[in-house]
């Protein structure tokens, strides 16, 4: 396991994801997390200390354990972490008369080990105010740029390296390999860490904690709830029961498909239960996102506790397909102290403080496109695998204002246009999202039929990403745009009015609430 002590880096995660692209396990941590920590973490090989917005001259600026840097444990500093590791062993920083922003030419000093078998200059991606003029003693130079005399510094003995720049953007040429050099000839870690590998840690882990209680598993059809049913049968068999609850804002035919697919060709103990009325109720009249999903969530959990209750046997875990950016966009205590959340998702921060379950998340630490290729070693048939992401609240969060039950019936029909022709056109499984936003808020005025008309504003939403992170709005042909348009405005009478977005994330996110 290599830790990332994170000090505020919007990156943080794509070096996470970097070094698990090497079948190496990563994990974000708090930046004052301590070694005592630490090394209670199985296999500890090395840690990683991110970059930040923070200056090391900056009265609060966030510090790690010095500890660490006393320990036997293998140091990369990264940036911010460079300019740290250099100020608290004994070199000096100073803020710099020319800050480094974008692409610049990196000259390798010493290729070896970090550097070892790339080129002398390389592209890199500086991103930095202050610069380390002064390297700690038993430090050499190992890289400059134009611009900064000590581009990349290292320690070999002690097995202590810093770099100015961030080696885990893709505008940084060759940069998965300097992480991978760090973490295979400097770690020595050993790329054991598979999809395969994951599952036999994941059962062994669910058998400890359940030992021979019963599980109740919430089912929404999407990738990363059933990767979570399929893992849980593998560890506890007839133990196991799903439920999925249709709280109103599914997409138009999905609870049948999901009755027909895991009751009847999987053969899971599945309960459905129709809690649409209720849940249109609860969010009745309520415009701010956020309440939106508080209140989803949390009646979520009632409606479980109220099937458990009914029940003939205990059950007091309940099952969530939780995945890491949920947790990292929830914001949630232990995961980073420099966070800021950007929305509360139903199944982390959407959980009410009081419940009677014990929540059970298998892939809490996983990217979907790890989830993915675990439920692909699961066997599971790509026609679940591959299914777009579908937010937990369901089309409520896709109308912006009242969630009421003509909104949803309007917006599942558009729906239904927009994923019939992304489909046909063969661009699902290369989008991350495809999806229609309903605007109710927004009436425009139209002809239709030489009549006038004052209807509804619809907007598409397509999106490229690998993990959701970052998001690029998907460049779709012209021809397609206007063959959804042309649809959705001729088949449903309440919208007269298709515009695309074009924003990227950051600064949009994906959905619009």
């Amino acid at each position: 396991m290599i830790a990332i002590l994170d000090f505020g880096s919007q990156y943080s995660e794509l070096i996470a994801r970097r070094i698990r692209e090497a079948n190496v396990y990563s994990e974000v941590l708090p930046h004052n997390t301590t070694l005592k920590e630490l090394l209670k973490r199985p296999h500890i090989s090395g840690v990683i200390l991110s970059g930040g917005p923070a200056s090391v001259f900056n009265a609060d600026a966030p510090q790690c354990d010095p500890a660490i840097f006393a320990s036997a444990l293998p140091i990369l500093g990264i940036c911010y972490g460079m300019q740290l590791m250099a100020n608290s062993l004994g070199g000096e920083v100073v803020r710099g008369d020319k800050h480094e922003y974008g692409k610049a030419n990196l000259y390798i000093d010493a290729n070896e080990n970090l550097f070892e078998g790339l080129w002398m200059e390389m592209l890199i991606w500086m991103s930095h105010g202050d610069t380390v003029i002064k390297m700690p003693p038993g430090f050499q130079r190992l890289g400059h740029t134009e611009n900064c005399p000590i581009a990349a510094m290292g320690n070999i003995e002690k097995k202590r390296y810093g770099i100015q720049f961030h080696p885990e953007v893709s505008h940084t040429v060759r940069g998965s390999e300097i992480i991978q050099n760090f973490i295979f000839n400097v770690c020595g870690c050993k790329a054991v860490w598979t999809p395969k590998s994951f599952i036999k840690t994941a059962i062994e882990e669910i058998q400890a904690e359940v030992k021979d209680q019963r599980v109740l598993c919430a089912l929404s059809g999407g990738v990363d709830s059933s990767v979570v049913a399929a893992l849980l049968k593998e560890a506890i068999g007839e133990n196991l029961t799903c439920v999925y609850i249709d709280q109103g804002f599914m997409r138009k035919g999905e609870s049948e498909r999901i009755q027909k697919l895991f009751a009847g060709e999987f053969k899971i103990d599945l309960i459905h239960i129709d809690a649409s009325e209720r849940f249109y109720k609860k969010v009745a009249g309520v415009t701010d996102p956020e309440t939106k999903r508080k209140l989803i969530g949390e009646e979520f959990i009632r409606v479980f506790e109220e099937t458990a209750d009914d029940l003939k046997h205990d059950y007091p875990y309940l099952a969530q397909g939780t995945l890491y950016p949920d947790i990292i966009e929830s914001a949630t205590v232990g995961v980073s102290k420099t966070a800021v959340k950007i929305k509360t998702h139903h199944n982390v921060g959407g959980l009410p403080e009081k419940m009677k379950f014990k929540i059970i998340e298998p892939l809490k630490k996983l990217f979907k496109d790890e989830a993915r290729k675990v439920g692909l070693e699961l066997n599971l048939p790509e026609e679940i695998v591959y299914r777009q992401p579908f937010p937990g609240p369901g089309l409520a969060i896709r109308i912006i204002g009242d969630p009421s039950k003509e909104h949803v019936r309007i917006l599942q029909e558009a729906d239904v246009v927009v994923m019939d022709e992304i489909k046909a056109s063969g661009y699902y499984r290369k989008l991350w999202q495809a999806f229609a936003v309903l605007l109710p808020t927004i009436k425009t005025v139209g002809v239709q039929g030489d009549n006038r008309t004052y209807q509804h504003t619809l907007a598409l939403r397509a999106v490229t990403s690998d993990d959701a992170m970052t998001a690029h709005w998907a460049h779709l042909p012209y021809e397609l745009l206007e063959k959804i348009s042309s649809r959705i405005i001729n088949e449903i009478p309440e919208i007269n009015r298709v515009v695309y977005d074009i924003s990227s994330k950051p600064p949009a996110t994906i959905e619009w609430e």
